[in-house]
């Protein structure tokens, strides 16, 4: 067989039955293979818009995700989407076409390095040069990609490699054992825990990735210890009462509050990241610290551990119930609950424009305890992670690490096609929806349900937020004003469309949104005053956080 056509047999052997891409000269040998394929290509409007597609589709369906683009300008647009992909451990085949073997290296028409260019932004990659080589690289690759912590592969074939005829040879199926936690660790670790007065677990998006989210929840419920998670963890946990809520730059008081009263933190699949930490040193700073990880790099990167635990996460936490039946910690978990109580959300704002954080709520109130929410980035993201309940961390996709805008409309697609059946709605910003406009094209022609949330406040608004309240409210290049008429773009697209403008309208604009059975658009316009509260400042530590007035 050709080489191309090995490609698309081995996706096919894998259980891959969608791909998200572009075509274009260098890749045409691989979209001839799959004329004759089982495999569904979703023609995506642009690359990055199927690479971020892939990443949807990933998020939601659990399984890789693969997008497919030519060489040069097609390659380099597939990267934005690979970073995304690594910066969130999201597992993902990126195949490129390449010109042909004795033209690298010559400027040739439409050649590019996206080997050298993908190299900091992807887990693995290879350049195939003999097509020999393919069915070890396929088999790799597509190891690489979801073992361990996943991540984005990139595989760039040259053209008379796809065109190549050899016989391949049968490959071995690689098969990993994750690192159990050893037992002495995990003694030390549940010491530690019994002695500790003010517990509390910080849930990362490695809790999620490592499909450990049930044996959490067990764990939990009968520790009764209160927990906060990333952005990427909101999900995690659904329905535990002692859940917190997000922590960081904008998570919630309770939550913040708890890390700078904890006495032991034990991290779980967590990064340390700056947007959760704020002021390292500041952060958790009377606290034990242990952390529980599948990657090694992440242990003391940023915050020191105490006790570093590298294991398989259902394993290690399976064990640890086992070890501790219950904890004695009723006055922390009473200090917890006021502290959610005192600073329980007023929903209440005065006025009668819509209120984003009130309307964000009501439609997870609405939605399918299924449903699919895909963000965009910017305030309306912060919204979401604040004021949405998710049953699922795969219910709730976000640009976490890279903060991707126009992510959110791509993502969507990517997931409607992961389950078709499932309520996907893509919750936007009028900046971020321009970012990836051209996808409503593909929405059009796949037909696809996608429920369109745009909440328009006529600017960039975090970036307008922050030049208000930290550089003298001199603004710069944030101001939107002359959108055009999302309405009747989105008509132009054939998509159902209509706009709100007070908060009268908005339960009969969700329930309109919800209950339509095809691509639909609800145009929701805010004031572009307001801001998202609370906000931990720049160097501050996450107790020092900015409240404001709403309107």
């Amino acid at each position: 067989m050709k080489g191309a056509e090995y490609i698309i047999d081995a996706l096919v052997r894998e259980g891959i039955s969608h791909i998200f891409g572009y075509p274009g000269g260098a890749i045409m040998p691989v979209y001839d293979a799959l004329v004759d394929s089982p495999i569904k290509h979703v023609l995506c409007r642009h690359e990055q818009g199927a690479a971020l597609a892939a990443d949807g589709y990933a998020r939601t369906s659990g399984g890789p995700g693969v997008c497919l683009a030519t060489s040069g300008p097609g390659a380099t647009n597939l990267l934005t989407g690979l970073a995304n992909a690594y910066m969130d451990s999201v597992p993902l085949i990126a195949i490129t076409g390449q010109v042909a073997s004795h033209l690298m290296g010559t400027d040739a028409f439409q050649e590019i390095d996206i080997f050298g260019m993908a190299m900091p932004v992807v887990k693995h990659s290879y350049v195939v040069t003999d097509v020999a080589e393919l069915p070890h690289i396929m088999s790799n690759a597509l190891h690489v990609a979801t073992s361990g912590r996943p991540g984005p592969v990139l595989i760039d074939v040259p053209k008379d490699i796809q065109l190549a005829e050899f016989s391949p040879e049968p490959v071995a199926h690689k098969t990993d054992s994750l690192p159990l936690l050893e037992q002495d660790t995990l003694q030390q670790a549940c010491q530690l825990l019994r002695q500790a007065k003010r517990p509390l677990l910080y849930i990362g998006g490695g809790v999620a990735i490592g499909k450990a989210e049930e044996t959490l929840k067990a764990l939990l419920e009968q520790w009764q210890v209160p927990a906060v998670s990333t952005l990427k963890a909101i999900g995690s946990v659904a329905d535990y009462p002692r859940h917190l809520g997000m922590l960081g730059m904008h998570g919630l008081k309770a939550a913040n509050y708890a890390i700078q009263n904890c006495d032991c933190l034990f991290a779980i699949g967590a990064r340390f990241d700056d947007r959760a930490t704020g002021k390292l040193e500041a952060f958790a700073s009377e606290a034990t610290i242990l952390h529980l990880d599948i990657d090694e790099a992440e242990f003391s990167k940023l915050k020191n551990a105490h006790l570093t635990m590298r294991g398989e996460f259902n394993d290690a936490l399976n064990r640890m119930a086992q070890s501790i039946e219950a904890l004695e910690i009723d006055e922390w978990r009473l200090w917890c609950e006021q502290q959610q109580s005192e600073h329980a959300w007023n929903y209440d704002a005065p006025g009668e424009g819509i209120y984003a954080p009130a309307m964000l709520k009501r439609l997870t109130e609405l939605t399918p305890s299924n449903g699919v929410i895909a963000c965009d980035v910017g305030q309306h993201q912060m919204w979401v992670a604040q004021h949405c309940q998710f049953n699922a961390a795969s219910r709730h996709l976000s640009s976490g690490g890279l903060g991707t805008m126009g992510y959110g409309l791509p993502a969507a697609i990517g997931a409607q096609f992961a389950e078709a059946e499932t309520c996907v709605i893509n919750v936007c910003g009028d900046g971020s929806f321009a970012m990836n406009l051209q996808e409503l094209m593909t929405i059009k022609r796949y037909q696809l349900p996608v429920k369109i949330l745009l909440i328009d406040n006529a600017s960039l608004g975090m970036v307008r937020q922050w030049q208000q309240l930290f550089f003298q409210q001199r603004y710069s290049e944030i101001d939107l004003s002359d959108n055009p008429d999302f309405v009747a773009v989105a008509k132009a697209f054939e998509l159902d469309a209509q706009r709100i403008t007070q908060r009268k309208e908005v339960e009969e604009g969700l329930q309109w949104m919800l209950n339509s059975n095809k691509p639909c658009l609800l145009h929701v316009c805010i004031s572009n005053q307001e801001n998202v509260w609370p906000l931990v400042p720049p160097g501050a530590s996450n107790s020092e956080m900015m409240e404001g007035a709403t309107s």
